[in-house]
């Protein structure tokens, strides 16, 4: 098999500083042969993005490349290239998709214009020629409406809409070589579903190489011929993609199959990457779901919420977010609730905060129904009721250190006698979650991702809350660091008899985390049940699409 694209000896540092030299990948090595897809995985900081932006020569201006370093396409070194000839190879031989498409797509610019944009940069194709070839693209992409599409904004689509046009762009001077980088991360399971098969299809039509980079194995398990697994800037192992998954030979590699969460067994705690690497005993003991017993903690019964969106000066029209919404809280258990962006599950979860007031329905509460509550009323509950939110970088303020942050809520909610007390409250929260002390004094940005999630989930704690909504609060995250922070829940849950509502459209994760499970759809509850019922029984057509789409790389769907 020809070798498309060899990478030998890559070594790639940033320049953080004037005597601060950070090195990012170190000596990586692999080949992409033609016709057939390539998987990089590992967690954040492996070095697989960089290793892949390294072949198209979009590093930032402080990376520094190893002279000694080649990228070799179809023979040619493009490290040693101009700038003038990696610009005429980029998007007509070598293309990328990235994992964020309303960064990368203009704002200002129509679908259609981006599209033909490229055409007329790479090709001689004449305006009115781009935008047929345009249309042609979106309508191979799967764009509904693709004629009307081509005049609308990236606003205007939705999160898969958005990578398809991405993807359209990205193929359009039909590459040799396509780099998608983490392009299904933000994406429902359906539409993830809907763009790797897309991804699939369009390789083999256009015998076309592709870099699929990711974390998530289930997915390179589906897509790639090949892995090649990274860590800490080094290749760890490479392969064929069945011997990688049946006959891992890298502590690593097993490491990163066994964080994952599969829907045919629910252990106690999941494994994370230490318990493998270290070859600690893995806990086998399964995890009982917790009884129902006693009053429901909280009763929510035709919950509902409408936007009135306004079309015109005189036209407004009503969205129906939620509709009719009835299920009950029971103390210590956890309430999946799932379904695609759109389904009013986050919805549901900010109307029992009173982060969104609902416009009809009750929430029943010890007898008070905090939906008739004024502000003013509301405040004592709201430090029984607490929220994660899926982004902590974006819901911690960026200004305060963590100790402020900490102590903030505290101050507000009369908890602690003075400040002095209320820092040995905080400092006490971040030895609970697994932080050191030293954190009280830093601020967010020096903090990775998961442990940005911890800080969010010590200041909820910080409330000693009775109720915590998760919303999407793992979604963002490395298999490995998720399956820390769900093991952390847990534990805090059993010391403390938490009850969670967990929001995700990750339905591995739910059926792990949940006792019982809400399957929402256009704003309704379409099904609900005990985790096991819902997985195993699938009634409605709308729940089984959802357990057909689940990535099966290594987690193989439940019997019928």
């Amino acid at each position: 098999m020809s070798k498309l694209v060899e990478v030998r000896d890559l070594r790639v540092s940033f320049r953080m500083g004037k005597d601060d030299i950070q090195e990012a990948v170190r000596g990586v090595s692999f080949d992409i042969p033609a016709n057939t897809t390539v998987a990089l995985v590992g967690e954040s900081g492996s070095g697989k993005s960089v290793s892949a932006m390294s072949i198209v020569r979009l590093l930032p201006d402080n990376a520094l490349l190893d002279p000694a370093s080649r990228v070799l396409f179809e023979g040619r070194d493009l490290l040693q290239a101009t700038p003038e000839e990696m610009r005429r190879l980029r998007g007509r031989e070598i293309s990328v998709v990235f994992q964020e498409p309303m960064s990368s797509l203009n704002p200002v610019l129509t679908v259609g214009e981006q599209i033909a944009e490229v055409l007329r940069m790479h090709t001689t194709l004449g305006a009115r020629a781009a935008r047929d070839r345009a249309l042609e693209l979106l309508t191979e992409v799967g764009i509904p409406e693709p004629r009307a599409r081509l005049d609308s904004y990236p606003h205007e689509l939705s999160g898969g809409q958005q990578q398809r046009v991405m993807i359209a762009m990205a193929i359009a001077c039909e590459p040799k070589l396509l780099i998608a980088d983490e392009p299904t991360t933000a994406l429902d399971v359906t539409v993830q579903r809907q763009v790797v098969d897309l991804l699939a299809r369009l390789q083999e039509r256009h015998r076309m190489s592709m870099l699929f980079i990711s974390h998530d194995l289930g997915l390179v398990g589906e897509v790639a011929s090949q892995v090649v697994v990274m860590r800490h800037g080094v290749v760890r192992e490479a392969g064929a993609v069945g011997q990688i998954f049946s006959a891992p030979q890298d502590a690593y590699t097993r490491a990163l199959l066994a964080c994952r969460p599969r829907l045919d067994t629910r252990p106690r705690r999941l494994p994370v990457i230490d318990d493998v690497v270290n070859n600690r005993p893995l806990v086998t003991e399964q995890r009982a779901p917790v009884p129902a017993e006693g009053p429901a903690l909280i009763e929510v019964s035709g919950l509902s919420k409408a936007y009135r969106l306004k079309e015109s000066l005189f036209r407004h029209k009503t969205i129906d977010a939620v509709k009719g919404a009835d299920f009950v809280l029971h103390k210590g258990r956890t309430l999946g609730v799932v379904g695609e962006s759109g389904s009013g599950k986050t919805t549901v979860g900010m109307m029992l905060t009173r982060l969104t007031q609902a416009t009809t329905g009750r929430i029943l509460f010890e007898g008070q129904d905090l939906a008739a509550l004024s502000a003013d009323a509301m405040r004592p509950y709201r430090k029984r009721i607490q929220i994660i939110f899926q982004n902590p970088y974006a819901s911690l303020n960026p200004r305060f250190t963590v100790g402020q942050i900490l102590m903030e809520p505290m101050r507000i909610h009369g908890i602690g006698a003075n400040d002095e007390e209320r820092a040995r409250l905080a400092l006490g929260w971040l030895e609970k979650v697994g932080l050191p002390a030293s954190a009280f004094g830093k601020y967010p940005h020096e903090f990775s991702g998961g442990q940005r999630q911890r800080i969010a989930i010590a200041r909820c704690l910080t409330m000693r809350p009775e109720i915590i909504v998760c919303d999407e609060s793992v979604s963002a995250l490395d298999v490995s660091v998720q399956a820390t922070v769900l093991n952390l829940l847990l534990d805090l849950q059993e010391e403390f008899g938490l009850t969670y509502v967990f929001i995700s459209h990750d339905l591995a994760v739910v059926k792990y985390m949940a006792d019982d499970i809400l399957v929402m759809n256009r704003g309704e509850i379409v099904e609900r049940g005990t985790s096991e019922e819902v997985y195993a029984n699938p009634r409605h057509p709308y729940t089984q699409q959802l357990l057909a789409a689940i990535p099966r790389g290594h987690a193989p769907l439940p019997a019928a």
